[in-house]
């Protein structure tokens, strides 16, 4: 098993949910959070003033998933996401020892 945990566009989101749905995978966990990378932020103009925002929005998804399935959610959260401008996000793949559904106390696989 592999956990996928995807940083995207919060205005992306909705669209990489419903990709994943439409193959499948229905559980995720979803949290907004903030962040930056390579753009370091922006400059943004208000009221006459410029002010650099430097930690931007974005959407953290984490799927745990079969190996074999890896590959798949990773297609399908980069052809959702992209807009090919800096910022668009990333994936990162790590390994998950053990999985436990807690109301049947099934595991492995089996679990998710």
């Amino acid at each position: 098993m592999k956990k996928v945990e995807a940083i995207v566009r919060p205005e992306k989101f909705q669209d990489v949910k419903a990709a994943l749905e439409k193959k499948g995978f229905y559980g995720m966990t979803v949290t907004e959070v903030r962040g930056r990378g390579k753009q370091r932020g922006m400059r943004i103009q208000f009221r006459g003033r410029t002010m650099e925002v430097d930690l931007l929005p974005k959407v953290k998804l984490e799927l745990v998933v079969r190996n074999e399935d890896v590959e798949k959610v990773i297609e399908l959260i980069v052809s959702s996401a992209f807009t090919g401008n800096t910022g668009d996000g990333k994936i990162f793949i790590i390994p998950v020892e053990e999985a436990v559904r807690i109301r049947t106390g099934e595991r492995g696989d089996g679990s998710l």
